[in-house]
Order: C-alpha cells, then sequence, then structure tokens
C-alpha cells in the first residue's frame, strides 16, 4: 500500500515539475504574435496562371528581402514514396496551410507529390486549393469510390485526395472497408515520391494512426503558450506509442528567425527533460499578412506570391524535406498501416 502511495506521488510531483518548466518557458521566451511587426506592402493580383520559374537555389534559410527567387531545378526522382505526416497539437496554427504549400514547393522540385487530407473531422485542403471535388474520403469508405477515382489535381503540379467528416469512427471499420483502404494505400506507395498527410490535431487515434505509419513527422506549432504546450502532448503522446518516429518540428508565424530558434530550444529541452528525446528543428516560417490575404483568394500562398517572406521560407522548408525523401526508408505506408489495423482488430 505504502510502496503505492509512493509511486502516486512520485509520478504528482514529476508531473508538477513538467507544467512548472512549460510555465517557465512560456514567460521567458513567448511574445504575443503582433507585438513590434513589421508591415509589408499588399499583395499584388493573383499569379495563380502565372507560370512557374526555375531559379538557382536559394543562399540563405528564409531571407528577408522579397526579390529572392522562389524555385530551384527540379531533383530527380527517389524510388519510393516517403511518408510524411503533417500534424499539430490544436487547430489555428496554420498545419493544412504548410501542408497545401509544401506539396506545391515539392512539386516544383520535380516530385511527384500526393497530398492525403486526413483531417477526417475538418478537412479543408479543398479550400485552400479553390477545389470542389465531386467525392473525398467518405465514398471510399462507403465503397463507392478507390483512392485513384477520388484524386484530383491541384494548383502548383500535386494530387490532393479530399477528405470529408464523418470518419472519427476509422477504429470500427468493417474488414471489407479495412480491405479497401489498405488496397488503395498499398497504389499510393507506389506512385508517388512523397505522401503528404495532412493529418487532424490533437491526439485522438485518428491523429495518431497516421503519426505513426509515416517515415516522419511534422510537427507544426507557433509561439503561442497554448500552441506549444499542445505540441509537447502531440510529441509526449507519439513517441510513447512508437519509441523511433523521426519527428521535426516547424515554427511557424514567428516574429523573425531568432524567436523561432529560441522557442523550438525551450520545447526541446522540456521534451529532453521528461520524454528523453530531441526533435528535429524543421525550420520557420516567418508571419506574413500575404498568407491570410491568399487563403482568402483560396490560392496557395506560394503560388499567389512567389517572393513574399513566407513564400521564401516554405521553398526552404520545401529543400529540407526532399533532401530526406531522397534518402532510404524502411517498410512502406501499406506495411505500417497493415500493423496499426490489425493491432486495433486485436
Amino acid at each position: 500500500m505504502l510502496t503505492d502511495q509512493a509511486q502516486m506521488l512520485r509520478r504528482l510531483v514529476t508531473e508538477a515539475a513538467e507544467q512548472q518548466a512549460w510555465r517557465t518557458a512560456g514567460q521567458e521566451t513567448l511574445r504575443p504574435a503582433s507585438a513590434d511587426r513589421p508591415e509589408l506592402p499588399p499583395p499584388p493580383e493573383s499569379l495563380l496562371n502565372r507560370p512557374t520559374t526555375v531559379s538557382p537555389p536559394l543562399a540563405s534559410p528564409c531571407p528577408g528581402a522579397d526579390d529572392a527567387p522562389p524555385v530551384i531545378a527540379p531533383n530527380p526522382p527517389s524510388p519510393r514514396a516517403r511518408i510524411i505526416a503533417v500534424t499539430s497539437g490544436k487547430g489555428g496554427v496554420g498545419k493544412s496551410s504548410i501542408s497545401v504549400n509544401l506539396a506545391v514547393r515539392l512539386s516544383q522540385l520535380g516530385r511527384r507529390v500526393i497530398l492525403l487530407d486526413a483531417d477526417l473531422g475538418t478537412a479543408n485542403a479543398d479550400v485552400l486549393c479553390n477545389l470542389t471535388p465531386a467525392a473525398g474520403l467518405a465514398h471510399v469508405v462507403a465503397g463507392r469510390r478507390t483512392l485513384s477515382q477520388v484524386t484530383v489535381q491541384a494548383p502548383g503540379g500535386f494530387k490532393l485526395i479530399p477528405g470529408a467528416s464523418g470518419l472519427a469512427a476509422i477504429a470500427a471499420l468493417t474488414e471489407a472497408e479495412r480491405g479497401r483502404i489498405l488496397t488503395d494505400l498499398r497504389r499510393l506507395d507506389e506512385q508517388a515520391d512523397v505522401i503528404l498527410i495532412d493529418t487532424g490535431a490533437g491526439v485522438g487515434p485518428n491523429v495518431l494512426s497516421f503519426m505513426l505509419a509515416a517515415d516522419q513527422q511534422l510537427v507544426v506549432t507557433t509561439p503561442e503558450p497554448t500552441a506549444l504546450t499542445d505540441a509537447y502532448a502531440v510529441i509526449k503522446t507519439a513517441s510513447r506509442r512508437r519509441a523511433d518516429l523521426d519527428i521535426r518540428v516547424l515554427m511557424n508565424m514567428v516574429r523573425d528567425p531568432e524567436e523561432a530558434r529560441s522557442v523550438y530550444q525551450r520545447l526541446e529541452a522540456v521534451c529532453r527533460r521528461f520524454l528523453h528525446l530531441s526533435p528535429g528543428y524543421a525550420g520557420h516560417v516567418l508571419h506574413d499578412p500575404r498568407v491570410p490575404a491568399a487563403v482568402r483568394k483560396r490560392i496557395p500562398f506560394v503560388l499567389d506570391n512567389p517572393r513574399s517572406q513566407a513564400s521564401i521560407c516554405l521553398t526552404q522548408l520545401a529543400h529540407r524535406m526532399d533532401r530526406h525523401a531522397a534518402e532510404p526508408v524502411g517498410a512502406g505506408l501499406w506495411h505500417r498501416m497493415t500493423a496499426w489495423l490489425v493491432d486495433r482488430r486485436g
């Protein structure tokens, strides 16, 4: 009895220390997103129909000058699709926007890119691309379509599999529905160089299943305390399910590179202290008023204004992710999803 009480007391003390570490990190490093932020000129007219140009590589990560080139020369495709799950701890941090614009940039680098909108409750990648698909994942689950039949061509050259609501009960799929999804996922694994999965936010079973099935996990967060706390929760929950995750943190909507690096270091320190792991630093995307302007026009911001600060940051992120796409990977998506679905069955 005393041993059980001692263990419970030790756990409570650890959790209290963890929460105190977060409060300290937030007070020391976080600043309001809107404070002292320089105003940028208004965006130009839509560049959706403007042809893509090929430019030399960018010299520095996420420079602030608007005259930097947007794209580099294409690279040869990799032998098998790399699966990247783009996730977040909470909504409103720009996860879906990052997913769509990263898909555009990777396509401009010569990769065959498929974006799976797996935000099963609030899918909106089609809205960001000004698309009105006739079918989506709901039709696949119902057995009326295959994934290839619901795939649509999106602006910028990538292919989009639209999401849908009403799929929260994925763990309760019938055996026939499970077989259809597995067969289609196997085809996706063979028909693309990169598969981006825009997961939902949070730590629900749908989010975790796609994270655990991916080769790499890109956790999007902002410097806000609530976003950081929830990003930590995602990293904590996923890492306890699978120890070999390749987690990278992307700091979105930051004032400058120094703020991004400082806040990331605080997050990494808390992960190292309490989780005994060190998530990688994927980079940052600067706060840029041209991003919401492009969202209102339903155009990916890297197409609407390729030379904006946020677009240049996305270009640098795409270069880094593309280098990882050329690395050898382990079991394919089909095998990892099979293992998860079998485990859920048991």
